[in-house]
């Protein structure tokens, strides 16, 4: 089992590679319909790798895609630092963080119109109930920071921050068995903690900066293999953060039916216009109320 994922995962990682320097170079994608309403790629490679096809439909994609997650956001659009505001997570994710700095995180959050707001799971219940009846919603992080726990580990908190009230959750992947290339026990971890969120999409946290391209590609891969609704750059906790250049990547290999979260040193407005301009269609911050105003903040995360 782990030889037939590493081996089709190898497949999947040089195929994606082919198709970046096929649109570097200006060339047809090979999963776009050509003019005879045929894919100039084989039905076998379209199903195994880009995953784009229309039959392509796992659980967090579809989702993803009902509720509007995916679509990318056209920086015309933004023409003010307010416009970025639906497109927030407003984060606290420290480890001191008290009850009284989530109910004002959550306060926050409708005040200045951000999508959800993004806590511990351990915070996750406060959160619900501070944000019920309004459209701000709660997200948990699952595995955090270091994405080292056992697959049936992540999907008990999962299911529990769900009965707690989470609508969204962050999972930190195996950093270690993706570098390992234990790619049967990257995908069943974030399979088991799609099925443990159902019907909340998931969100598939890469730590980009400490990973190399190949391992980004095969990250992506594998969670829309696992039917995870987005990808996403970084905890905020690691060495380095988010960069356009990397969520332009994710962007590049998700395609149009997932989402692409930057976060991690996202901390003024021309950061988050940079992020969204390459791809992503959400930004996880701390920083959340300098990016809308247009401030400045020192937040690490």
């Amino acid at each position: 089992m782990a030889e037939d994922s590493s081996a089709l995962v190898n497949d999947i990682t040089e195929r994606v590679r082919r198709r970046l320097d096929a649109l570097r170079a200006g060339t047809q994608e090979p999963c776009t319909p050509s003019s005879g309403g045929k894919t100039s790629g084989s039905a076998e490679e379209c199903a195994s790798s880009c995953g784009a096809c229309p039959n392509h439909d796992t659980c967090g994609t579809s989702l993803s895609v009902r509720h509007g997650l995916s679509s990318r956001v056209s920086p015309d659009k933004l023409r003010t630092s307010q416009d970025i505001a639906p497109f927030i997570d407003h984060t606290l994710l420290k480890p001191e963080a008290t009850a009284d700095e989530v109910l004002k995180l959550c306060d926050e959050a409708r005040k200045y119109g951000f999508a959800t707001v993004c806590v511990n799971s351990v915070n996750v219940g406060t959160a619900a109930r501070a944000l019920a009846g309004s459209s701000v919603l709660p997200i948990a992080v699952v595995g955090f920071p270091l994405g080292a726990g056992i697959p049936s580990a992540k999907a008990f908190e999962t299911r529990e921050a769900v009965r707690c009230g989470a609508k969204e959750i962050d999972m930190v992947i195996n950093i270690g068995a993706l570098k390992a290339r234990d790619y049967a026990l990257v995908q069943k971890d974030i399979a088991m903690v799609v099925d443990a969120a159902r019907p909340w999409p998931v969100k598939v946290i890469l730590e980009t900066s400490q990973l190399s391209n190949d391992e980004k590609i095969v990250g992506c891969a594998l969670s829309k293999a696992a039917g995870a609704a987005f990808v996403k750059t970084s905890t905020g906790f690691a060495a380095g953060g988010a960069t356009a250049e990397d969520v332009a990547l994710m962007r590049r290999i998700v395609g149009d039916d997932m989402g692409v979260k930057a976060s991690g040193g996202v901390r003024s407005t021309e950061d988050a216009m940079k992020m969204m301009t390459a791809g992503a269609n959400r930004i996880g911050a701390s920083a959340s109320i300098a990016i809308v105003t247009g401030g400045k903040s020192n937040s690490k995360y």
